[in-house]
Parts: C-alpha cells; sequence; structure tokens
C-alpha cells in the first residue's frame, strides 16, 4: 500500500491557495500548487504529481522541505544563481580593478599574475581555471599583446624593408648621420 501524502499545516489552505495565485514566480506557485493539493486532499504522490505536473520525486522533495522547514523551504533563492563563489560580483570587480587601470595605461597584465593575486586575496590555492572563468564573467579576453598588427601588409613590409637597407646605405655614403637606422 503506497504511502499518503500530506502537508503540514504551517498556513491555511487559503493563505497557500493566496501565495498559489498571486506569486509572480512560476517556481515558488508550482511549489505551492504541490503543497495545495497535499493540504486539500492528502494522497499518493503520484496522484499529486499527476495533477501538477511534476515527477514524483519532486513532490517528496517540496512536501519533505516544506514539512520540515515550513514557509522558508517554498521561497528560497530559486534555481540556479551563483552561490559557491570565492567573492561576490561586486569584491570581483574591486579585485579586478587595478588590473583594468593597467590595462588601460597600457601596461600588460598576465594571467600568472592575476592568479598570484588572487590567491593571496583568498588566502589558499585555486586552480586556474578560476581565474579564466572570472575573467570571462568581466569581458576580459585573454591578456597577452599580438604577435603583430591584424592590418599588417607582408609584402609592404618587404618592400620597405628592400628599400629601407638601400636609402641608409645612400645616406652613409653621403655623410648624413643615420639616427633612424635599425640597430
Amino acid at each position: 500500500m503506497a504511502r499518503i501524502t500530506r502537508a503540514a499545516a504551517h498556513l491555511t489552505v487559503e493563505e497557500v491557495k493566496k501565495r498559489m495565485t498571486t506569486d509572480p514566480r512560476p517556481l515558488y506557485r508550482q511549489r505551492w500548487l504541490i503543497i495545495y493539493n497535499a493540504l486539500v486532499g492528502p494522497g499518493k504522490a503520484e496522484e499529486i504529481a499527476r495533477h501538477c505536473g511534476v515527477s514524483k520525486a519532486t513532490v517528496h522533495t517540496v512536501i519533505s522541505s516544506y514539512n520540515r522547514l515550513g514557509v522558508a523551504a517554498v521561497e528560497t533563492a530559486g534555481k540556479g544563481g551563483r552561490r559557491s563563489g570565492y567573492l561576490s560580483l561586486e569584491e570581483e570587480r574591486a579585485f579586478l580593478t587595478p588590473f583594468f587601470g593597467r590595462a588601460e595605461r597600457g601596461e600588460l597584465a598576465t594571467t600568472e599574475e592575476i592568479w598570484r593575486a588572487f590567491e593571496a586575496r583568498v588566502g589558499h590555492e585555486v586552480d586556474d581555471s578560476t581565474i579564466y572563468r572570472l575573467l570571462a564573467r568581466h569581458g576580459w579576453r585573454k591578456l597577452m599583446p599580438r604577435p603583430r598588427h591584424p592590418q599588417t601588409d607582408p609584402q609592404a613590409q618587404e618592400q620597405l624593408k628592400k628599400t629601407l637597407r638601400r636609402r641608409l646605405r645612400q645616406q652613409s655614403r653621403r655623410g648624413k648621420p643615420t639616427t633612424n637606422a635599425p640597430s
């Protein structure tokens, strides 16, 4: 014989019904609907699940947590989110501010440097992927100078090398100072 699923009477049926109809978040409305069904007509978890359009496991989870914790079990922080970070987003932004300033001045900021500073800030070692995710979260790309300009023309550079050598040789024959000459 299956067990009957009942909800504890933390709130009256009218209060549960009001919350079920007025809550702006669909996740919470669904939870209140499960609790409402368990209050009004206690029955098998399968029947409540079929009526509410959820799984049997969801019914067990919601009713169990509601019976133990009351209203606080239903009105949680919600699904998803970032709850296990080393620093909050504001703290991360404040941590990266000096590196942003240096980057704006044209100075290099390496991931190794940011990594060591982050470890000093949190007080223990972290994986390098933590730093790459941190930088991606704040809109940074890989911090390294380009090996060449994206609009460079290799043929024009070769032509310049040929003509520059010729010009430098001519200037040295004429006795003009070659201050612009590469060493």
